[in-house]
């Protein structure tokens, strides 16, 4: 499916959830022919993110709409400023209302973290990577997020890359036999699908190393400071990429990055992200 496959079914679902079987708030005392406008306006500063979600939510809703942005997706915005007014039918309007603040508002305090982190990773061949510590069917949009604030999208799910962690290779009964079985099955099943091994040690990486090459894309170093990171990578040498994972916050991600590791993966982009703070406001065009 493609994104606005996946966002249209999204939308359906939200408005499916919030409408029921009428907005009876609007339908008690809105005629169902009224037209207005609405104006979208910015009570924080940080990053926009979910503008171009916006556009999409109404115009699925009501074709006709009529959107003019101010603004665009990843720009810094302020407090007082607009990001665009909508045009369309009152009932559209008041149905579309929270789901479009509920979308922006979430985006953009992820945009706004994962700036913080992608500012720190200027100058360093770092890149930084989300991960699947995200909300149940808002992924979409939460990656989109990270994405638009400057950050790298992990895989999306569990089918879209192989990652051999902790409790894979446990249950498989030896980090090589897991590799093994994941690049038979990479073979016969799913040719070109990219394997990562989540090591927990110096030793495990030598042994990724001595049977993963030409199998495994990346090797995750986890819960690695950044001293054990900067004595393992001159064993992965170029044949494997690289990622730091755990215990990376703003505060000690360049020390991470100075070791020249090919990626940092946080969490906390995500799961930690405050929302910010948007209104749509009525224009009654009377």
């Amino acid at each position: 499916m493609s994104f606005d496959e996946k966002l249209y079914h999204l939308i359906d679902e939200a408005l499916r959830e919030d409408v029921g079987d009428g907005d009876h708030s609007a339908l008690s005392c809105i005629p169902a022919d009224a037209k207005g406008k609405a104006v979208l306006k910015i009570k924080q500063d940080g990053v926009l993110a979910g503008l171009d979600v916006a556009r999409k939510i109404f115009l699925y809703k009501e074709p006709g709409a009529v959107f003019t942005s101010y603004k665009n997706d990843g720009d810094d915005m302020s407090n007082g400023e607009k990001a665009f007014d909508v045009e369309a039918s009152v009932h559209t309007i008041l149905q579309c209302e929270r789901l479009v603040l509920n979308c922006m508002q979430r985006m953009s305090g992820i945009a706004t973290l994962t700036k913080k982190y992608t500012d720190l990773l200027k100058g360093y061949k770092t890149r930084l990577l989300d991960t699947r510590k995200t909300t149940p069917n808002f992924r979409l949009l939460e990656k989109e997020a990270v994405r638009i604030g400057g950050g790298v999208n992990h895989r999306f799910g569990l089918y879209d890359m192989i990652m051999l962690k902790d409790n894979h290779i446990d249950y498989c009964g030896s980090l090589e036999n897991a590799i093994e079985r994941a690049a038979a099955y990479v073979a016969e099943k799913k040719p070109g699908l990219k394997i990562e091994v989540e090591t927990r040690n110096l030793d495990e990486v030598k042994r990724v190393v001595a049977v993963g090459k030409g199998k495994v894309l990346r090797i995750m170093l986890d819960n690695f400071t950044p001293a054990q990171i900067a004595e393992a990578l001159p064993f992965t040498g170029k044949d494997f990429e690289t990622e730091a994972s755990g215990g990376i916050n703003l505060d000690n991600i360049e020390d991470y990055a100075k070791t020249g590791v090919d990626f940092v993966s946080v969490g906390a982009l995500i799961h930690q992200a405050k929302s910010l703070d948007l209104s749509l406001k009525a224009i009654p065009l009377y």
